[in-house]
């Protein structure tokens, strides 16, 4: 099985053209080689890291005590600051997830989480540093495959709220 007859990349595939983004949907690529990190897929697909839109998964807490997964799609070029996405999320605590929770919540391995696909929507925040880049690629479900997208169509996509997520960082600008 190719990686885009793979159960998770065909759900994104699909999701992206249900939700309108047809060339998302058509650029879906299949790298040959497992990317993990941002750097890998950057230097795969021959782009600054910075545009490479990592899905992050994180365990939240709401106000009331209840469990939740919180999507952060950040930019590769800088970490994501757990106290900015709890306050951008409307969370009381944000932390670590295991493989099993981002599986559980999103169907997806650690790697390959994509924007979208998962089995119901999550909360999520998208990091305004996208911005800069006219294109940034985001994992489609497996850790070999990716697909265009911009700042833009991921808010869209997503329904996620925009902000800065590292700290240190005013609206996406150092």
């Amino acid at each position: 099985m190719s990686s885009l007859d793979h159960p998770a990349v065909a759900k994104v595939t699909a999701a992206l053209s249900e939700a309108g983004q047809q060339a998302a949907a058509e650029g879906v690529r299949v790298l040959p080689a497992e990317v993990r990190t941002a750097a890998q897929a950057a230097d795969a697909l021959g782009v600054e890291v910075g545009a490479i839109a990592n899905s992050l998964v994180f365990r939240a807490r709401t106000a009331g005590g209840e469990e939740t997964a919180l999507l952060a799609l950040t930019s590769g070029a800088h970490r994501a600051d757990p106290a900015r996405l709890a306050a951008l999320a409307g969370l009381a605590e944000v932390g670590k997830a295991d493989a099993d929770f981002v599986r559980e919540h999103t169907g997806q391995p650690i790697g390959g989480v994509a924007p979208v696909g998962h089995p119901r929507r999550l909360v999520t925040v998208v990091d305004t540093a996208l911005r800069a880049y006219d294109e940034v690629w985001a994992a489609a479900g497996h850790p070999k495959s990716v697909f265009p997208t911009t700042f833009a169509g991921l808010v869209e996509l997503t329904g996620g709220t925009p902000g800065a997520l590292a700290a240190g960082v005013e609206d996406g600008q150092p």
